[in-house]
């Protein structure tokens, strides 16, 4: 068994795997430069929102198998999970991931296995890590063992997916991608599939890039059918009883650290070639003012002006607390730019970390002329209706999350995105 394991980067996939690995009987020491995060770990405080993160967190530090600090210490294993965020031009940033690798290089030793987690462009282990590494003086593939391994997880199921969701392992040699099977073997039960890190940095990228285009695909259809006088949530539906059909679904824009990031990566390496990846990605950051000026227009409609508008939701998506490219700030942004005065509210966000933001509902729902919903929230979904004291009685759902019905029956002018036929 793996004697030790040093996790560098203790976010969002960082701080689940090192808790997995730990979990399961072995040493593992996390790294992250923020201080404040190594300090809530040490102290079994959560700095992100994760289902059975904290009871997994309490039993790794109480065995003992899990220490955390800002700096790497000598390992068996190490492995890089820090972001590959985009630069406001779009192009990838992979100075995190060059600065994770270069922290460790004066540890390894003959015989270490250094993994990359985060999601990047294809060919960032051989031309961003390996420059790094080979400063080692040891010979890759034959001395130090490299290789990708990307995570294919989703927020709010973290784990159950770490342990059944099959696994790419792209290896810089084939003993590099073997050692690596035989590592997440400790835990995982989905099959692990051996490649080449070029190989597997490609295919997560792709995963991502799929979804990125098949969402464009059904923004386009929602704005279609605005002229149809349809509902594209039903066609929607209809269209994927078809068995080889299945159509995504349309938003207010995508966010994430995946899908909003990734396509970026294939778009600059793929330049004249990456047209449809391109277009896709341009069609989903347009839904934000697409959603913003279909909220004016129902304001317009009902004659409001000088409105305040109650945004409902700053995650990306349901159920987290992960505001990492969330549409719903981009809405906001455009909403303020055409004039209207906005208030935000987040059940799982619980500081402010939004200058529209305030942790009260009833004050959101007091203070606005409109209600829009931007987050698919369980708290939301489950909302009375009739139990409400909203200052507005109009409500814009951009996520079909709510009981159209019952919203009427209680007073409200609802509103759905992408649906002319109601």
């Amino acid at each position: 068994m793996t004697k030790s394991i040093c996790v560098v980067g203790l976010g969002y996939i960082g701080l689940p795997t090192a808790v997995m690995f730990a979990n399961h009987g072995v040493k593992v020491h996390g790294v992250d430069v923020n201080p404040a995060a190594v300090k809530s770990i040490q102290d079994k405080q959560l700095h992100i929102e994760e289902n059975g993160l904290q009871e997994r967190l309490n039993k790794a530090v109480d065995e003992g198998f899990l220490t955390a600090s800002t700096t790497p210490v000598a390992s068996d294993v190490y492995i890089v999970a820090v972001p590959s965020p985009i630069n406001p031009d779009n192009t990838a940033n992979l100075e995190y991931v060059r600065q994770a690798t270069a922290s460790i290089v004066p540890f390894v030793k003959k015989g270490d296995l250094v993994i990359l987690e985060s999601t990047v462009p294809p060919k960032t282990v051989e031309n961003v890590m390996l420059p790094e590494l080979v400063k080692s003086g040891l010979e890759i593939g034959t001395e130090l063992f490299v290789a990708h391994s990307p995570e294919r997880v989703i927020p709010g199921r973290i784990f159950e997916e770490l342990v059944n969701n099959d696994r790419i392992v792209g290896g810089i040699s084939q003993k590099s991608a073997e050692l690596t099977k035989e590592l997440y073997e400790i835990f995982v039960k989905g099959t692990i599939h051996l490649t080449d890190a070029t190989t597997a940095e490609l295919v997560k990228v792709m995963e991502n890039t799929y979804r990125d285009v098949n969402i464009a695909f059904a923004n386009e259809l929602a704005k279609m059918a605005e002229k149809l006088d349809v509902n594209i949530w039903e066609a929607i539906k209809f269209a994927n009883y078809h068995p080889r059909v299945n159509v995504h679904f349309p938003g207010p824009g995508v966010g994430g650290h995946c899908i909003a990031v990734d396509p970026w990566f294939l778009v600059e390496l793929g330049g004249e070639q990456a047209q449809i990846i391109h277009l896709s990605r341009n069609t989903n950051d347009s839904m934000p003012s697409f959603t913003a000026q279909k909220t004016q227009s129902i304001l317009n409609k009902n004659g409001i002006a000088g409105a305040t508008v109650a945004a409902l939701g700053l995650a990306f998506k349901g159920n987290v607390d992960d505001m990492r490219e969330s549409p719903s700030t981009i809405v906001i942004d455009e909403l303020e730019k055409l004039g209207l005065t906005v208030v935000s509210h987040d059940p799982h966000i619980k500081q402010n970390k939004h200058k529209t933001q305030t942790q009260s509902m009833q004050e959101a729902l007091e203070q606005a002329d409109i209600l829009v919903f931007l987050t698919d929230h369980k708290e939301f979904k489950e909302l009375d209706p009739s139990t409400l004291k909203a200052k507005s009685k109009i409500v814009f759902d951009t996520k079909n999350c709510l009981n159209r019905e019952a919203w009427e029956k209680a007073g409200f002018q609802f509103h759905l995105l992408g649906d002319a036929k109601n």
